[in-house]
């Protein structure tokens, strides 16, 4: 009797739609306060459209940046290997929903042999020729009765997401370590500038020295701590050699070249300063991927625990085969060389002496570990925002009183050399006052420097353009690189 095809359907779905043993996955609560400490006052998130989208480095008006950036996240070799864990991860998901419907085959074999009479004469004769064959279709399925599988997809997924989170949290990471050693890279130049300035007005200052040195009005020792003084800073200045080559190998290698493919010119404009809206702090567990990365890990423990579990219950096997078998071949597809069978198995282990509960324990400790981990990887967020917008806000404080220290020093520096020509100061007082303009100017731009690199990692800490919307979804990942 055939077995309408609805009836099938329904006892498929039954099977397939069996309990499922295990807790089912609730997000943890996390420590989320209303506000960021270091913004006064109630703060309400910035509209959607004032976030930083992908391109988040545009706001800082640097071409070489706009230049660069894009390629970290196709050739970087981080970016590569996190993007190559991913696919396997998703392949994983694959294999596991494959456990979910019957494994078909066919199966088919054919033989042809002789065999003698047995009898020892030389001159025995041998049976005729014989042949055989058989062709046969067989189907067999364990049937998910508790959840076993469709917790291993849970699981599988949710690995698979989390590898996605950080395929995000590392092209991040790489864009920021980019964005920041350009930055070094122009405060190395405007260094270098600011220090080429210095050697023009010490080699200009020495030659007012060596004329009073001849007329006699100034002491020979006074000569040579001039000419001392302008040998240091051409000394300082060869120094910044060093470390521009090696801003220039690491950006290279950041964007997947060779250090000797890539020369950058000279430029010491600094990047703009860009304003970045921070929102509220609850914005962080959507928009980090690190957080996403620890949440989907936990939501992968949890499914690990009902698959612990289901091995306390017992497994079906069905299996059926169909076919033909005939010997000799002749005729094999005819109705009565035709041949089936079915069968169950069913497999339940009875004392395991402690196996199986020792397993779910070690899942649910797992669990909780990683629940751990992830409301330890949001409080790190939260001390990572807080320290960059304090640090802003410092330094922007700070810049203030500089700007101001800068203009005093570089007049007061000029004065001085006017009055050590005109003989109303001596050489130390000059000199100093040029050393104060040196180290002022090298402090402003060491607080420059320090705000935009804060600011890189005010960006990279809120997560970049990055959303846990995005999440599962395999064609942004491939789109993105």
């Amino acid at each position: 009797m055939k077995i309408p095809h609805t009836a099938l359907a329904v006892s498929l779905a039954l099977l397939l739609g069996g309990c499922m043993v295990g807790p089912d996955y609730h997000r943890p609560q996390a420590p989320v306060a209303a506000q960021y400490k270091e913004l006064p006052g109630w703060t309400q998130a910035a509209p959607s459209d004032a976030t930083p989208k992908g391109d988040w480095w545009s706001g800082f008006n640097d071409p070489l940046l706009d230049q660069l950036e894009p390629q970290v996240s196709v050739s970087n070799q981080t970016v590569r290997q996190a993007y190559a864990n991913y696919q396997e991860a998703l392949a994983e998901v694959t294999v596991a929903r494959a456990s979910l419907f019957p494994t078909i085959g066919v199966t088919g074999s054919g033989s042809k042999s002789r065999t003698s009479s047995g009898s020892s004469s030389l001159n025995s004769n041998f049976h005729p020729i014989s042949t055989s064959g058989s062709v046969e279709g067989n189907i067999s399925w364990a049937p998910d009765l508790w959840g076993k599988v469709r917790r291993t997809i849970e699981e599988n997924k949710a690995t698979a997401e989390a590898s996605q989170a950080t395929l995000a949290n590392a092209t991040l990471s790489e864009q920021t370590a980019l964005a920041t050693a350009v930055i070094e890279l122009r405060v190395t130049d405007a260094n270098i500038d600011l220090l080429q300035k210095t050697v023009d007005a010490y080699t200009e200052f020495l030659r007012v020295v060596s004329n009073q040195g001849t007329a006699g009005t100034t002491a020979p020792s006074d000569v040579i701590s001039a000419r001392t003084q302008l040998e240091n800073a051409k000394s300082s200045l060869i120094a910044l050699g060093v470390a521009r080559a090696q801003y220039v190998h690491a950006i290279a290698v950041l964007v997947g070249k060779n250090p000797e493919e890539l020369d950058i010119a000279h430029n010491g404009t600094l990047p703009v300063l860009p304003d970045v809206p921070v929102g509220v702090p609850s914005t962080l567990l959507e928009r980090r991927p690190d957080i996403a990365v620890a949440e989907r890990q936990m939501a992968a423990q949890n499914a690990a625990v009902g698959v612990a579990i289901a091995a306390y219950y017992p497994s079906v096997s069905l299996s059926a085969a169909d076919g033909f078998s005939q010997s000799p071949l002749a005729g094999l597809l005819h109705l009565a060389n035709h041949v089936w069978s079915v069968g169950a198995d069913v497999d339940e282990t009875v004392f395991d002496f402690g196996a199986r509960h020792g397993e779910v324990t070690a899942a649910k400790s797992a669990y909780e570990a990683s629940v751990a981990n992830y409301r330890g990887t949001v409080l790190t967020a939260f001390q990572n925002v807080e320290d960059d917008l304090s640090g802003l806000r410092i330094l922007s404080q700070q810049a203030e009183v500089l700007d101001g220290a800068v203009k005093d020093a570089t007049q007061g520096a000029q004065i001085a050399v006017n009055e050590y020509q005109a003989g109303t100061v001596d050489y130390t007082t000059a000199a100093t006052a040029q050393v104060t303009q040196l180290s002022t100017e090298q402090t402003a731009l060491g607080v420059r420097q320090q705000r935009l690199l804060d600011t890189v990692s005010l960006i990279g800490d809120l997560g970049g353009g990055w959303s846990a919307d995005q999440l599962g979804d395999a064609k942004h990942a491939s789109k993105a690189r």
